[in-house]
């Protein structure tokens, strides 16, 4: 059973929910070891919700895919946040694309990699020369289809469509399939990129780039990629969700044994 609340802590929670619209448990005990903390960390996480650029569901779409994203799945915040976004009037196909787009993540071995095999080929003489490669009629459908799917074409690709088209194809595929649900507009799609790039759990500044700049061909202001980003750099706070509570479980486990010693 939650301890009642002093009279400053009750406040404190009444205006996390104001602000941020739900309440989770998770809070309890932060709440409960440093009410400072906790204000200090409601002012920061609200000021996005307190701009209104982005409908509410939408800032839950940008928690959830940096929750789920490979580099962090904080599956806690995951549920939070998909329950917040369904209370928001969000779709399950809605829900299923965010999900999509933050699962391709993993290309990014490729994209970081592959300059460093052309860069390291080169070094040894043995220049790749990919300019001067002529594409096979498969690799220009595959090309075409990866730009008709998704809208552009990025150059860092090309090593993978000429040595390993069977794997781009199928990738290819893969990361369209959430531009062919069509459940989110163009815009969101990659502000959701924008999002799973830029948290701090992965920081690859040329995905952050690329999908800004295809973004804002899409509509996105100056506005609205600011908020994405103020609610991504929230992120850091799951130090504390996670960790408080084993602080909590160690704190009794301690005073529990000091307790039965001084019985002894």
């Amino acid at each position: 059973m939650a301890k009642e609340l002093d009279a400053y802590r009750a406040g404190l929670k009444r205006d996390f929910i104001s602000n941020r619209g739900y309440w989770s448990e998770q809070w309890d005990s932060v709440l409960e070891l440093s009410p400072d903390y906790f204000e200090a960390y409601t002012n920061l996480s609200s000021e996005p919700w307190k701009t209104g650029t982005l409908l509410p569901k939408v800032k839950e779409f940008v928690y959830i895919a940096i929750d789920s994203a490979t580099t962090h799945l904080y599956n806690t915040g995951t549920r939070i946040h998909i329950a917040n976004a369904l209370r928001h009037g969000a779709t399950r196909d809605e829900l299923v694309e965010v999900l999509m787009i933050a699962s391709v993540l993993g290309i990014h071995t490729m994209t970081d990699s592959l300059p460093i095999m052309t860069d390291v080929f080169a070094a040894a003489g043995k220049d790749l020369k990919l300019s001067e490669r002529k594409l096979s009629g498969e690799q220009e459908a595959i090309k075409a289809d990866f730009i008709k799917n998704r809208g552009f074409w990025p150059p860092v690709f090309e090593p993978m469509l000429h040595f390993a088209p069977g794997y781009f194809k199928a990738y290819t595929d893969l990361s369209s399939a959430p531009w062919k649900l069509g459940a989110l507009e163009p815009k969101v799609r990659e502000l959701l990129y924008v999002a799973i790039d830029a948290s701090t759990t992965h920081l690859y500044n040329q995905g952050t780039r690329t999908h800004m700049t295809n973004a804002v061909k899409y509509g996105a202001t100056a506005e609205e990629i600011m908020e994405v980003l103020m609610l991504t750099s929230c992120i850091g706070v799951h130090t504390i969700t996670e960790s408080v509570p084993i602080l909590m479980e160690e704190l009794a486990r301690h005073e529990a044994a000091r307790a039965q010693e001084k019985v002894r």
